[in-house]
């Protein structure tokens, strides 16, 4: 089993509001919470430089805020164009009230 990286405290994370974070060793993640669960992905769009986390989540989909595109937040699938190319995702697991993910999953 691989060791965790910790992301952040489920308080820190509202339906809706996704969090950025920027762990060391990591490209930008956006942290998601939907119906008592969470989400990691990637945080800058796959078709241009935005960050996600300045989009807008409804749901499941999270809008990129520069042309509109959407991707699952569940999956990362690229599900409204222009997007096509999907987000990472990464594995969450929740620790108490930290949400973590394997820090192996940081290395390209």
């Amino acid at each position: 089993m691989s060791e965790l990286m910790e992301l952040c405290s489920t308080s820190e994370v509202e339906e809706e509001k996704p969090l950025a974070v920027n762990p060391e060793g990591f490209p930008p993640l956006a942290v998601y919470a939907l119906d008592g669960a969470y989400y990691v992905t990637g945080n800058i769009c796959t078709h241009g430089m935005a960050m996600m986390t300045d989009g807008y989540q409804e749901g499941e989909e999270i809008e990129c805020p520069f042309h509109g595109g959407a991707f699952n937040i569940k999956t990362g699938e690229a599900i409204s164009f222009p997007c096509t190319v999907p987000l990472k995702s990464y594995p969450v697991t929740v620790q108490g009230d930290k949400i973590c993910i394997p820090r192996a999953s940081g290395e390209s």
